[in-house]
């Protein structure tokens, strides 16, 4: 059997193969066809092209999102609700990215002991926020 194709350049190349291959390669171009006719239904499918991403939301403008949330004045106010200690272990979990590990070493105590307090600061702070 002889069949041909199309490469990424464009030219078209004929290559002499078995029965076995070629009906093997027929079907499988037939199989790609129908999934591409599958994968460009409108209703189901929408192409990346049509998306515009000049879009506020997909650029940074190099703000600290976090640090900026913390200093607004409703989370302020339920931050002050908290304590210094559990102030400093959110800032330093939640902004900064400290692991509990480090935090344990910093205040030489246990990791579950650090975790525990980051969890009930947390909690305290989000009862004051509702």
């Amino acid at each position: 059997m002889r069949i041909s194709y199309r490469d990424a350049d464009g030219k078209i190349i004929e290559l002499e193969v078995s029965e076995e291959v070629g009906v093997f390669y027929l079907e499988s171009v037939k199989a790609e066809k129908s999934n591409d006719r599958r994968n460009s239904r409108p209703d189901r499918h929408t192409q990346l092209s049509t998306f515009n991403y000049e879009d506020a939301r997909f650029f940074s403008d190099g703000t600290d999102l976090p640090a900026e949330l913390i200093s607004s004045e409703t989370i302020g106010h339920a931050m002050s609700q908290l304590t210094e200690r559990q102030q400093d272990l959110i800032r330093k979990r939640v902004l900064e990215g400290w692991s509990y590990t480090d935090l344990a070493a910093l205040e030489g105590k246990d990791e579950s002991a650090i975790r525990h307090a980051v969890n009930r600061a947390i909690a305290r702070l989000r009862k004051s926020l509702l």
